[in-house]
């Protein structure tokens, strides 16, 4: 495809950007100072070396159980390993702590930079699939299980420390100790360094950059389920509603046709073409339109089921107060619905609300009050897994934070919007520090109709780098490997919109409008 505006100014920018990154670079080594395996007996506290042995390049083997997806996010297909020294440690922290970790270091070619790679699920497992594409760009890379493994949250219950090793500090320990290896096998420490996640990984960013603001220069935080506490009430909440209105509950058939009627209400052209809303935020959308005017039918909702969509958009509720507790699924994400809008919550949910909020094996989700039950949430849970929007200490000490979230997702676009704008609300001299895209069309962290495929690490690494915070990026949609549509992802609050001219498949048809 013809490669043209509106991304001809920041190809200048990136190679610009890259000016500082050579230069850089040229005073970091590139290769080992000592051999992979003398790394077996350094020595750090708190931590016990139990693997250090260099994988030959494309010999790599993932293992059978990689566990929960939710890394990066939307990337490309894992390319094959390159050469690297894998070293694996067990960290002890805590008498009660037992973090599993690896890093990956590149046995040529170090960009001298560092990646800290995020978790996904109920993390329980290292992100081994997500740490060879970091070293096949030339980063030092790596992930935890967050100490416990294994995609339960079990193990909460008598154990505290577990709970806060699982929550923060075993982010933060592997961050430590992968830099004192860094700095022992190169001879130097990282440049830089810049962590990636989506979802658990998200709020794992958004939690260094509040708890550690020292850790990286550069944090992406993708699709981050903050607060967890009230977002995991908003997963139960579908369920919940079947539950307690069984003869309302919407038929996953009826969703396609709400969500044509949604597109058709709220998109432009192109939008109509690629099947999504370009920006579901200023949607306005009634879907009073599909009321019945007769008996039921597979084209219309009754009223009941009018009711009942309403209140799936407008998320859980506090049935004393009538207050607000997270916003439901945004317009456009209704083909979610259809999957996860049944009879059963996601797993993830009920397992904060089981084993960290009650503490209690038997609690059963049937049984949850949205008052009392989120009045515990906050007091116990939300103290050490929820992230507030003050980020100053990373920001003023000249920390970049990327976030991104997809437009057509559960997790609702508004609520990560809220915590950008009081994050610059809170600290106003640091606008460009921080960039929040909002990828229409697109599911969490990655799948959807959008272009969900586009370049993180480089991107977070050259506004370090530069300076240069970056206001759209090219983003793709893949088929079968290839690209099959591409598209600009815009800086919140622009918003991609066609020209009116050009093919509708090509980013250089668009313009970042505000």
């Amino acid at each position: 495809m013809k490669f043209s505006s509106p991304f001809k100014g920041v190809l200048a920018t990136c190679a610009l950007a890259l000016a500082p990154c050579i230069i850089a670079h040229s005073q970091q080594p590139t290769t080992p100072a000592v051999s992979c395996e003398s790394l077996a007996n350094l020595s750090l506290p708190n931590t016990t070396i139990t693997m250090a042995q260099k994988v030959m390049a494309g010999e790599f083997k993932m293992p059978a159980q990689g566990g929960p997806g939710g890394g990066p996010g939307g990337q490309a297909a894992t390319p094959p390993n390159p050469e690297f020294c894998r070293v694996a440690a067990t960290l002890k922290p805590t008498p009660d702590s037992d973090i599993k970790i690896e890093v990956w270091l590149p046995t040529s070619g170090w960009n001298g930079k560092f990646e800290g790679v995020g978790n996904g699920g109920l993390a329980g497992s290292i992100q081994l699939r997500n740490m060879i594409a970091p070293v096949s760009q030339g980063y030092a890379a790596a992930s935890t299980d967050t100490g416990h493994e294994g995609n339960t949250l079990s193990f909460i219950s008598g154990h505290p420390e577990k709970f806060i090793d699982y929550a923060y500090r075993a982010d933060h320990e592997m961050t430590l100790k992968a830099k004192a290896l860094i700095k022992a096998y190169y001879g130097a420490g990282p440049k830089h360094s810049c962590w990636v996640g989506c979802s658990l990984g998200g709020v794992e960013a958004l939690t260094e950059a509040y708890r550690y603001p020292d850790d990286y220069d550069g944090i992406v935080a993708g699709s981050p389920v903050n607060p967890l506490s009230l977002w995991n009430a908003a997963q139960i909440w579908p369920a919940w509603l079947n539950l307690k209105y069984p003869d309302a509950a919407i038929p996953a058939s009826k969703y396609k046709m709400i969500n044509e009627a949604a597109i058709k209400a709220c998109a432009g052209p192109a939008e109509i073409k690629q099947g999504l809303i370009d920006d579901p935020l200023s949607c306005k959308f009634d879907p009073a339109v599909l009321l019945c005017k007769g008996a039921d039918a597979p084209d219309c909702l009754t009223a009941p089921q009018l009711d009942f969509l309403r209140k799936l958009y407008a998320g859980p509720v506090n049935p004393r107060t009538g207050e607000a507790i997270h916003p439901g699924y945004p317009v456009g994400a209704e083909m979610l619905l259809a999957q996860n809008g049944g009879a059963s919550p996601a797993n993830v949910a009920v397992e904060l609300y089981k084993n960290a909020v009650f503490q209690d094996p038997n609690w059963d989700w049937k049984t949850m009050d949205f008052d009392t039950a989120i009045a515990k949430a906050e007091k116990v849970a939300s103290p050490i897994i929820d992230v507030p929007p003050n980020l100053n200490v990373f920001l003023d000490h000249g920390g970049k934070l990327m976030m991104y979230i997809g437009g057509a997702e559960q997790k609702n676009p508004t609520s990560t919007i809220n915590f950008y704008q009081t994050v610059l609300k809170n600290d106003p001299g640091e606008q460009n520090q921080v960039r929040l895209f909002v990828n229409p069309g697109v599911g969490h962290c990655g799948g959807g109709t959008g272009c969900d495929t586009f370049e993180k690490l480089d991107t977070i690494a050259q506004w370090v780098e530069s300076g240069n915070a970056p206001d759209h990026i090219l983003s793709s949609k893949l088929s079968g490997g290839k690209t099959i549509r591409t598209r600009p992802l815009c800086a919140y609050p622009a918003v991609a919109k066609y020209k009116g001219t050009g093919d509708m498949d090509d980013a250089a048809s668009f313009v970042c409008v505000k």
